[in-house]
């Protein structure tokens, strides 16, 4: 069913499909921050969790930024993606308009200015990986279809509904696995 010619690198977006039916993966989109030889990296960027972060940490004084499921790996470390780029130092750059990491007391500062709001910035608990050929064997086996990632996958408005999106504007191929139950079991 993977009629993706694309192939997973960084800036690009991994968007599961239905027989991918894990607690974690499933009905999800991954923003590729790192893909590698070494492996690869990145966040769920449609997963909220429902906790804010001024609930988990006083870090960020009383931001009220909503935290995301970023993956299954180190999910007590929070990590973030923003759009602020050279703002923010040490930042990496994934796609146009989306950079993760960089100095944490720059984050901080511009969040005390007003300059960085929640339109700038998602943060993540844990992150996404795989060892190398990982993702490459997950690719065989047409768990992922892969885009090319943009600034609005990862600050879309209305997170909790991408995939959906995603997956209705891959054309009539793809529109049925929309409906497709998280528990094919339970059909």
């Amino acid at each position: 069913m993977n009629s993706s010619i694309e192939k997973p690198e960084s800036g690009k977006i991994l968007v599961s499909l239905p027989p991918l039916n894990d607690k974690f993966f499933g009905k999800s989109v991954v923003m590729l921050a790192e893909h590698g030889p070494d492996g690869s990296f990145g966040f769920i960027v449609n997963k909220p969790a429902k906790i804010k972060l001024n609930t988990l940490t006083f870090e960020f004084g009383d931001f009220e930024a909503e935290i995301y499921l970023g993956g299954p790996v180190r999910v007590d470390n929070i990590f973030y993606v923003h759009s602020k780029g050279k703002e923010i130092s040490g930042s990496l750059k994934i796609v146009d308009g989306v950079y993760w990491g960089g100095k944490v007391e720059d984050i901080k500062n511009l969040i005390l200015s007003g300059a960085l709001t929640n339109n700038d910035i998602r943060f993540y608990a844990g992150y996404s990986g795989w060892q190398p050929r990982q993702l490459d064997q997950e690719m065989e086996e047409n768990s992922w279809i892969v885009l090319n990632g943009q600034k609005s996958h990862v600050f879309e408005s209305r997170p909790a509904s991408l995939w959906k999106k995603i997956m209705l504007s891959q054309g009539e191929d793809f529109a049925p696995w929309v409906h497709f139950p998280s528990d094919p079991n339970m059909n």
